[in-house]
């Protein structure tokens, strides 16, 4: 399968937090779960999500993901993958031009940086496509 290229016009997914709690035997850290939601041809523009440590899991639907330089991944329902601080997510979208799809992402996160920052400290859109 060839790799899309990012286009904006696609819809974005809709990200909400579920939870948020600070680990008590990771002092400094937090751990964050969001549901992140893609329309029927959804994408999400090439990002990074910072210090944070990720892991995913496909509730529902197929998407097509790219991790830094390695090759292009077709995850389908029941998927899971890792990135690690400072992994570059060069394609994140929905497979499908019909179907959505859902993943759920926990992040673990320097507290202090997510109290400061929010959202920001989860999610950083390459500069280009802001």
């Amino acid at each position: 399968m060839e790799e899309p290229t990012y286009d904006p016009s696609r819809p974005m997914p809709a990200i909400n937090i579920a939870y948020q709690y600070k680990l008590d035997n990771c002092p400094g850290k937090t751990i964050v779960g969001l549901r992140i939601e893609f329309k029927p041809n959804g994408s999400t523009p090439p990002h990074r999500h910072g210090g944070c440590s990720v892991s995913a899991y496909l509730i529902s639907g197929t998407l097509l993901n790219k991790m830094n330089d390695s090759l292009m991944k077709v995850i389908e329902t029941g998927g899971t993958w890792y990135e690690a601080p400072g992994c570059h997510h060069r394609i994140s979208d929905n497979a499908s031009k019909t179907e959505p799809a859902t993943l759920f992402a926990n992040m673990v996160v320097d507290t202090d940086v997510f109290e400061r920052d929010g959202m920001d400290a989860l999610l950083q859109i390459d500069e280009e496509y802001r």
